[in-house]
């Protein structure tokens, strides 16, 4: 019956929870999969989530349909490690989430009016993630703030806890002082050649970065994703221009490669390049 599931092109979630215990059974299973721990497979899980947000960020809805497979993976995969320990199983991870939803939702699944705006709901939701962090002894402000997170996304959660009590600057122009002033600090650092000096400082600038995205209300990965793409594009245009004068950046100059560079960013804005 487990082989004729695990077979099954339409099986679909069991199947993919057999197919985990068959790969994690400690005397018929695959050895790398049985050898892995919460920790080792934990990169994996944060990479598959980025490869999600790329996939929608290109809007290719036929990848996105296998990265959010791959996503499911490691929740099948970390479930079944919490099984062979005897932790917990996958239902009661469906379950943790589903009961969150339902407690979370009370305009949808309670008695509470659907009669509110998104920000008054935004709001209660707050409201109730707070209680739910009392009851977990979470009493500072920034208690709960995941460590592994990337750290751009984490300074953004941390900045966001510190503005419910009321620590944040009112206007994005003070953000915007701040910015020049920790810039000052990075050059004075980076000139006295202390380099654990220069790291911290440079760190306070991104900082402060992902405050003014905040503030903007801009999310800071997407709009580091975004440059990155747009600096991909450019650079894959600039080997393209050089390959069709029969070099690569390795035959080229800089100031050849700045001079293409701008002729790739006036192509894809539509405009007719400097001679």
């Amino acid at each position: 019956m487990t082989q004729d599931l695990i077979h099954d092109p339409k099986g679909g979630l069991p199947r993919l929870r057999a197919i985990m215990r068959a790969l994690r059974d400690p005397a018929t299973g695959c050895p790398w999969d049985i050898e892995q721990d919460f920790a080792s497979i934990a990169p994996y899980t944060i990479e598959e989530a980025y490869e999600v947000a790329d996939a929608i960020q290109r809007a290719d809805w036929s990848d996105l349909t296998g990265e959010l497979g791959d996503l499911l993976l490691q929740v099948v995969f970390h479930a079944q490690i919490a099984q062979d320990r005897d932790l917990f199983d996958f239902d009661d991870v469906a379950n943790s989430i589903a009961n969150k939803m339902v407690a979370r939702h009370p305009h949808v699944f309670g008695n509470e009016s659907r009669d509110k705006t998104s920000a008054q709901q935004t709001r209660d939701w707050e409201t109730v993630k707070a209680a739910e962090r009392a009851t977990r002894a979470e009493a500072g402000a920034l208690d709960g703030v995941a460590l592994g997170l990337p750290a751009l996304l984490r300074a953004v959660k941390l900045q966001k806890r510190a503005a419910r009590v009321g620590f944040d600057w009112p206007e994005t122009a003070q953000v915007l002082d701040k910015i020049a002033e920790e810039m000052t600090e990075l050059v004075e650092a980076e000139t006295s050649g202390d380099e654990d000096h220069t790291e911290e400082e440079f760190g306070d600038l991104l900082f402060v970065m992902a405050n003014l995205a905040r503030h903007m209300k801009i999310d800071p990965e997407a709009a580091l994703r975004r440059a990155n793409a747009k600096f991909t594009r450019r650079f894959e245009r600039i080997e393209s221009l050089l390959a069709e004068a029969g070099k690569t950046p390795t035959d080229s100059h800089l100031s050849e490669m700045d001079a293409l560079w701008d002729q790739a960013k006036a192509e894809e804005k539509g405009e007719t390049p400097a001679p």
